[in-house]
């Protein structure tokens, strides 16, 4: 290290251009300047230290390309993230330490004072800033573990159904004048398990004397279908969680014994295995819209805004690539005036899918804060984090395949008196066909397919969709079309 004597000899103009050089290599290459000019012993620890955080980070960045999914499943657990955090605050502390040396080093005694003034200033600045760099990263670290934590509990994982994930999304209302969070709307959302390809099928609110499976509490006191004598609005399929919850006594040990009866309705319905289920509080929804800032979607209708038991204040015009704040989506989700459930349950799906679409990798990072706030009084779900990876892994495949849909409505089915045998080979027929598309794409067909004799899943994921579409299986990108 240099002697005070003889940086005396150096000339004003050279100590000044060694302190900042100084303070730009702490900026570079943390522990460079005590290598260079200070306690060297210091440096190399610095270096073997960061060269070793690198190295996990490598080797994390290479697991991920090879192995996405549990990869993602292990570094979301919130003990990973609170470990991360307290990295991230040693490194602030510590890299500040090594900038008051590396200023320490350059001698600032020995400079003028509008040079020793720079010199101070710029250490300032540049400690500061990668200490708020840091500390920043450490509370969107915070925010994801505690997300994690109170919105994906310790629950059981569950096994992919013949190669199929079916996650029941639920739109809950909890608005004034109701009691409880009542699903208003229901979607099944049946994911390929190596694909991402997804059939949603929307269930109607008011489909009436629904089944369940045999053996189960709710088959006991109903073995032909939900309904008793003058049950009016109450025995049609969103009424199910309200049942349930408030006869928790038929179900002892469960938890939420309304999404359970729920996914059971579902199951029966649809012949499907519900594997998870999610509820969305369609009346918290705009927090959510509003973090990831707005949506953009194609409105074939005005759509009102109020109605039905209250005042109309206002209408969301047509037209296309609509920007929709988060008060505007809920009310394109929600709207029930003028329009039939049917038409409402469209416009939930074009809304699902514009999340789908157009959450993008970096807004989750620059607003995840918000995101996660917002998500935790608008989600509920049995979805272990041991299981978010399969998922978002999933949902990075989907966002490259088009979504298809099916609907057991009029005029196929009488929601009053649903036909269930034909509902499940409708959703089989669906699925069906969903999965014929990735085989066609696997083969490089691209001739129109009809419904598969066999529903074996191809041995690798689809590099592109084809381009013609299927019969009876409804694009949800056409839906949304403006008129």
């Amino acid at each position: 290290m240099p002697q005070e004597s003889d940086l005396r000899n150096l000339s004003e103009p050279t100590r000044f251009k060694r302190a900042l050089t100084l303070l730009l290599m702490t900026l570079v290459v943390p522990g460079s300047a005590q290598i260079a000019a200070g306690n060297k012993r210091v440096g190399r620890f610095v270096w073997r230290l960061l060269a070793s955080l690198l190295a996990i980070v490598v080797l994390i960045a290479v697991l991920a390309l090879i192995w996405r999914g549990p990869t993602i499943n292990f570094i979301v657990q919130p003990w990973f993230l609170r470990v991360i955090q307290a990295v991230l605050v040693v490194l602030a502390i510590g890299w500040a330490v090594l900038f008051v040396d590396a200023y320490r080093l350059g001698k600032p005694l020995l400079l003028e004072r509008n040079h020793r003034l720079t010199a101070s200033i710029t250490d300032a600045v540049l400690a500061l800033g990668v200490v708020i760099a840091l500390v920043w990263a450490s509370t969107v670290v915070s925010a994801q573990a505690d997300f994690v934590a109170s919105v994906f509990g310790g629950h059981a994982k569950s096994k992919a159904d013949k190669g199929r994930y079916n996650v029941l999304l639920m739109g809950g209302d909890s608005g004034k004048n109701r009691t409880g969070l009542r699903p208003d709307s229901m979607t099944l959302a049946s994911i390929d398990a190596e694909t991402g390809r997804t059939v949603l099928i929307g269930l109607p609110r008011n489909m009436a004397k629904v089944p369940f499976p045999e053996g189960t509490a709710m088959h006991d006191k109903f073995p032909d279908g939900f309904q008793w004598d003058d049950c009016a609005a109450n025995c049609f399929l969103n009424g199910v969680y309200t049942y349930a919850t408030q006869h928790k006594d038929m179900f002892p040990g469960v938890t939420d014994p309304g999404a359970l009866a729920t996914r059971q309705a579902v199951e029966a319905i649809t012949g499907l295995k519900v594997n998870y289920f999610v509820m969305i509080d369609i009346a918290s929804f705009v927090n959510l819209i509003n973090a990831v800032g707005g949506i953009n979607l194609d409105v074939g209708k005005r759509v009102p805004i109020g109605g039905v038991g209250s005042p109309i204040y206002g209408y969301i015009t047509p037209g296309k690539n609509k920007h929709l704040d988060g008060y505007h989506a809920m009310w394109f989700a929600r709207s029930r005036a003028g329009s039939t459930d049917y038409e409402r349950m469209t416009r939930q799906k074009c809304v699902m899918t514009a999340m789908l679409n157009q959450l993008e990798p970096r807004t989750v990072l620059t607003k995840f804060q918000g995101i996660a706030a917002a998500s935790k009084q608008v989600v509920k779900t049995d979805i272990p984090s041991s299981h978010l990876g399969t998922f978002v892994d999933l949902a990075l495949d989907s966002k490259k395949l088009k979504v298809s849909s099916f609907s057991p409505v009029p005029p196929l089915i009488k929601t009053g008196n649903p036909d269930f045998p034909l509902i499940r080979t409708k959703v089989a027929q669906a699925i069906a066909r969903s999965e014929a598309l990735d085989k066609a794409a696997e083969d490089g067909s691209d001739q129109k397919t009809t419904t598969p004799k066999s529903t074996a899943k191809p041995s690798k994921k689809p590099t592109s969709t084809p381009t013609k579409s299927t019969p009876d299986v409804d694009d949800v990108a056409s839906i949304c079309t403006a008129a």
